[in-house]
């Protein structure tokens, strides 16, 4: 199987079969990604098609994936109370405020 690109497109040549993928995902999560894809030209099933390829390429998922240590998931269960978490005005004052925990 071999790509080509065709009008700003990539395609694959040789490809005479599929199968078909059935998933359920969260609407929201599904409206945004497609935006995403429909910015950078391609569609869900090209998406999909790339993810699977870089899985084969790569022998397993093509990013990290970790399980989150003591630490962080005490973080994640405070801030999913609304515990911990800070608002700024702008991304400067958001920066002096990280600046100040650096020193």
């Amino acid at each position: 199987m071999r790509a080509i690109q065709i009008s700003g497109k990539w395609r694959t040549k040789g490809m005479n079969r599929t199968a078909t993928v059935r998933a359920r995902i969260e609407p929201r999560l599904k409206s945004d990604v497609e935006k995403l894809l429909h910015r950078l030209g391609m569609s869900t099933t090209e998406a999909i098609t790339v993810f699977y390829n870089q899985i084969r390429l790569c022998q397993g998922l093509p990013f990290p994936v970790e399980i989150p240590n003591a630490a962080t998931r005490k973080t994640f269960e405070a801030t999913d109370r609304g515990e911990g978490l800070h608002s700024f005005d702008s991304l400067d004052q958001m920066f002096e405020a990280l600046d100040k925990c650096s020193n």
